[in-house]
């Protein structure tokens, strides 16, 4: 989804101007392009590193254009229900856990080397891409959250209005937040 806003962005229609290839990895797709298999590919970090590294170039990254969740946190309407503590405590752990990537880099690199068997450079890499996009406080910006509702409707053909509250609860997310300190945005 994120490539077809990119492509959207930039003019371009994912379904007519661009033809998409499959692939099974990074290693892949670079390869296909050192080789001119392909003109071009997507990927998270380090992707984007490892490409430069080949001498290619960034030409997007995905949350320097737009301001929408990365991820988030999925369960089902009876575990809010039946615990909402617990889903409490999991995203009070998740808001601590942003916090911690955006503010050490060298505790997040160790944590990355060890828990993805990759390089110091690697990990370096990866989060020096990627670290902007946790924020501090667990807010799911609304623009974003309704851009990528647009943006999965029109994946999917649904012309009928959708809201922010059909696809998302933040009811908890605003209690962790208060709990924490946390003035929500």
């Amino acid at each position: 989804m994120q490539i077809n806003m990119i492509l959207r962005h930039f003019g371009l229609d994912p379904e007519r101007d661009v033809k998409f290839i499959v692939t099974r990895d990074v290693t892949s797709r670079l390869a296909a392009m050192k080789q001119g298999l392909t003109a071009a590919t997507a990927g998270a970090p380090p992707s984007d590193y490892l490409g430069m590294k080949m001498g290619f170039v960034v030409l997007a990254k995905a949350h320097e254009l737009f301001n929408y969740p990365n991820s988030g946190l999925v369960t089902t309407m009876k575990k809010i229900k039946e615990r909402p503590d617990e889903i409490k405590k999991v995203i009070k752990a998740g808001i601590r856990a942003n916090n911690y990537i955006r503010t050490n880099r060298e505790g997040t690199i160790q944590f990355l080397m060890s828990q993805q068997k990759i390089d110091r450079e690697i990990a370096a890499a990866t989060y020096d891409s990627a670290h902007k996009v946790f924020n501090e406080d667990g807010s799911v910006p609304e623009d974003g959250l309704r851009l990528l509702i647009e943006e999965a409707k029109k994946s999917v053909k649904v012309d009928r209005q959708v809201s922010v509250s059909d696809v998302a609860d933040l009811s908890i997310l605003r209690e962790a937040q208060k709990e924490l300190g946390i003035k929500a945005k």
